[in-house]
């Protein structure tokens, strides 16, 4: 198990990885999308193999192991939906580009019948569209560098949620040793109320026969 859990750490890494060849402009975008989605798929069928690994695993190891399993598909999960951002971001840019040059290549015939009204209103209509393109890149671009934020975010607390899973193996407390800790605690406490007791106890019978 340990050994499917290493390898399906390690395919994560690869598809963040790939994630940073795709925000680089790194070769083909749909040939990238297509090898991220293949690993994603993989890491998502290791994850089914671990959740039937994990109910073989001793009773005492099962939380753990079942904690670290669900990270995997958690991770997982966001790096799918982070493939549907990217796809849906790369698909508006690129109708926005076709849109824009279509309208730029635009030619306007000339219409002797048309009035200077008619004339100003065509040039305001045709800046009108411009400045739309313009505001729609720009919120594009925005939206690209606050998501790429996020991510980096998001993965920068996940490394540090690993290594809080880490610290708690390399612990290693079981939870028959909490319980039997929480056992003695309870124990020490009705001793430090008899020993309360006795002593309150034995001061009364003092004051009441030298009284």
């Amino acid at each position: 198990m340990d050994s499917l859990y290493h390898q399906t750490n390690a395919l994560i890494q690869q598809t963040q990885e790939k994630f940073k060849q795709l925000n680089r402009h790194g070769g083909d975008p749909e040939e990238v999308e297509i090898q991220i989605q293949e690993k994603i798929n993989t890491i998502n069928s290791n994850c089914e193999r671990l959740d039937l690994m994990v109910m073989k695993v001793p009773i005492g190891q099962r939380p753990n192991a079942k904690m670290r399993c669900d990270q995997l598909k958690y991770d997982n999960k966001h790096l799918q939906a982070a493939l549907a951002a990217e796809q849906q971001r790369r698909k508006r840019q690129e109708i926005a580009k076709l849109e824009r040059e279509q309208l730029l290549n635009r030619r306007f015939a000339p219409n002797p019948e048309a009035t200077m009204l008619d004339m100003d209103f065509a040039v305001q209509h045709n800046e009108s569209m411009n400045r739309v393109h313009k505001g729609v890149d720009e919120m594009l671009y925005t939206g690209a560098e606050t998501l790429e934020s996020l991510r980096s975010q998001r993965f920068t607390l996940k490394g540090a949620q690993r290594k809080i899973i880490d610290m708690a193996n390399t612990l290693g407390l079981s939870t028959y040793t909490m319980k039997l800790i929480d056992r003695r605690v309870i124990q020490d406490k009705y001793i430090l109320i008899g020993g309360m007791l006795v002593t309150v106890s034995v001061m009364a019978l003092v004051i009441i026969y030298w009284a």
